[in-house]
């Protein structure tokens, strides 16, 4: 019966340190995936605010070249006008 008892001691343990063994393995695996999806999201970031100051560059030239058109919009309707 004692060795009955030691064995199934031993047998527990066992199954405990295996446990253990996945349990660790799982929290870093989880460890890992956050750090992966981290570093995604922070690339993403990154692209996120060049396209951000792309598109600010791309609408003030075309503020710019609006503004030209105005301006020579409004030129040729004060020729026109002065034509009259």
């Amino acid at each position: 019966m004692n060795a009955d008892l030691a064995g199934a001691v031993a047998a527990g343990g066992l199954f405990l340190l295996l446990i253990v063994i996945v349990w660790q393995f799982a929290a870093t695996w989880r460890a890992r995936a956050l750090a992966a999806r981290e570093s995604q999201y922070r690339e993403l970031a990154t692209k996120y605010a060049q396209l951000l100051e792309d598109n600010v560059e791309l609408h003030r030239r075309t503020l710019e070249e609006l503004t030209q058109t105005r301006t020579s919009l409004t030129s040729m309707e004060k020729m026109m006008r002065e034509i009259e």
